[in-house]
């Protein structure tokens, strides 16, 4: 009986040894948390003109972002985000006289194999049309395959 008795207290100190090990710490404090950054690209052969800028100061984020749309037209982003308000977006779109460039299209030849389908095909015909001597009264039906045919 001892031995049961010793064997479930090593069982328990090791368990209690083990809580005793675990210390929650909280999460470090690293301050405010602040950035600003700002980027554009502007690129007139291509038509590709755009830019972005956001501030963060906490847990508040306010940005705006803006490009050139396929019709001229400028799309204008402001946003903002936080903890109570969620994110939330007004999008606005102004004209400009930016002419975006059409792509050429180069008129090439092109070479295609045709392939034979590999499912019967089916034709249907009206009875007008048929001048065969199998083409009893009615619809005539002809389905053709890679090996075989069939008229019905």
């Amino acid at each position: 009986m001892m031995g049961k008795f010793s064997y479930l207290f090593c069982i328990c100190l090791a368990l209690t040894g083990a809580t005793w090990a675990i210390e929650l710490q909280p999460e470090p404090d690293y301050g405010p948390v602040a950035y600003e950054f700002h980027w554009a690209v502007n690129d007139p052969h291509t038509g590709d003109i755009k830019s972005q800028k956001e501030t963060r100061k906490d847990d508040k984020v306010e940005g705006q972002y803006t490009l050139i749309d396929a019709d001229g037209y400028q799309r204008i982003v402001d946003y903002t985000s936080d903890a109570h308000n969620g994110f939330n977006a007004v999008v606005r779109r102004e004209p400009t006289d930016i002419k975006i460039p059409l792509p050429t299209i180069e008129k090439k030849l092109i070479a295609t194999k045709i392939v034979a389908p590999v499912l019967p095909l089916v034709h249907y015909a009206p009875k007008a049309i048929l001048k065969t001597q199998e083409a009893p009264e009615g619809n005539y039906v002809s389905v053709s395959g890679p090996t075989a045919q069939y008229k019905y």
